[in-house]
């Protein structure tokens, strides 16, 4: 914080030093300028006639009066009156360069209103004001980056959906059609009508995906997320978890083979938690190799427990950045019968973030880790 507040004030640096010197030339200024009126007002007179004059055509003094008038009044009192010329003098001269300082925030206000009109141009303030324009043309790039991500995720979301809708008219017409040949055919040997049957619960099967992925993309909104926190018996969870989705490592041929210590715990919410290791572990069923293993290793490190999921199969590296972004899909042909919607390591990601943890992937030597790290206990 300390560090913060001296980086502003050397920030202000250059503008202050303008400001001083201007300050300090318009008080000496005010000074030299009233010493020279009253040098010349004293050595011409002119202004003690005009006031003596002004007295008897004004008042109808008699000369000697107005005279001593003066005296008293002004003459006498000259310093003070000197003083306060010199203090009007240097308020005029401070308004002044008030006003040329206010072009400092014009520049600013401009610099805004090209941020909030999104014009492509660089923005550009008066040397003093060079920090000011480095951190604005920074917060100008950010939110380009933030836009065309933005742009990036809606298009990937519309592309998706349009795959999707094409995708399920697939199965519903297979699934139609083979009902309406059992139905016309209703004396179809029994062999013949099991296949129809099993093929069309397969096709039945795919369209439930589809349409599931229809709500997740519906229902994706990281703000709804709120956490119960806990603490969670961490190798329960992560046996709970191979459990379920034991159908899918058969369908591939794999195993889940679990490398932690039964009396691991991490401080969170479990169901949340629950769901983002489920993504993790279905996105190493679908995109690693079939016939092989995904090891499953928790490990407590300081006031962390870090769980690596590791699975055969590599992601390009150009790929492996963009991975945890919604709607972001490896397989971008898109095969009808693998991947999702693409937000289960977006949401798994959220997710660990809340809980003040974070999440990383590597690829390399033909094995695919994703590492997740969370606080072992509450804070």
């Amino acid at each position: 914080m300390k560090s913060k507040y001296l980086n502003r004030k050397a920030d202000y640096s250059a503008i202050k030093r303008k400001l001083y010197s201007y300050i300090l030339i318009a008080a000496i200024a005010a000074v030299v300028f009233v010493l020279l009126l009253r040098e010349f007002i004293q050595q011409q007179g002119v202004v003690g006639n005009w006031i003596v004059n002004f007295l008897k055509n004004s008042f109808h003094f008699s000369h000697q009066d107005a005279m001593r008038i003066y005296h008293y009044t002004i003459r006498n009192n000259m310093e003070i009156i000197i003083c306060a010329v010199i203090v009007l003098c240097f308020f005029f001269l401070c308004g002044i360069i008030l006003s040329n300082f206010m072009r400092y925030f014009d520049e600013v206000n401009a610099g805004i209103d090209s941020l909030i009109q999104g014009e492509d141009t660089h923005i550009e303030l008066s040397a003093e004001m060079a920090f000011m324009e480095q951190k604005l043309n920074a917060l100008k790039q950010t939110l380009e980056k933030r836009e065309h991500e933005v742009k990036q995720a809606e298009q990937r979301k519309n592309d998706l959906v349009t795959y999707l809708a094409h995708d399920i008219k697939t199965p519903l017409t297979s699934v139609i059609g083979y009902l309406s040949l059992l139905d016309e055919a209703r004396d179809m040997p029994d062999q013949q009508k099991a296949k129809y049957v099993h093929i069309g619960l397969e096709k039945a099967y795919r369209l439930e995906n589809l349409i599931n992925e229809f709500f997740e993309i519906t229902r994706y909104n990281f703000q709804e997320i709120t956490l119960s926190k806990k603490d969670i018996d961490l190798y329960y969870m992560i046996l709970q978890l191979t459990d379920e989705v034991y159908p899918q490592l058969a369908a591939r041929n794999k195993e889940a083979v679990i490398h932690a210590a039964e009396d691991l715990t991490v401080y969170g919410d479990p169901d949340k938690l629950a769901r983002a290791f489920n993504n993790i572990l279905k996105n190493a069923i679908c995109y690693g190799e079939d016939n092989s293993s995904i090891d499953i290793t928790a490990k407590p490190n300081n006031d962390t427990v870090e769980i690596t999921i590791r699975n055969a199969g590599s992601i390009p590296k150009e790929k492996l950045t963009s991975i945890f972004e919604k709607f972001y899909r490896l397989d971008e042909a898109r095969s009808s019968n693998t991947g999702g919607a693409g937000l289960g390591l977006a949401i798994a990601k959220e997710i660990i973030t809340m809980h003040g943890g974070e999440i990383c992937a590597e690829s390399e030597n033909g094995y695919t880790a994703f590492t997740v790290r969370l606080p072992a206990k509450r804070k």
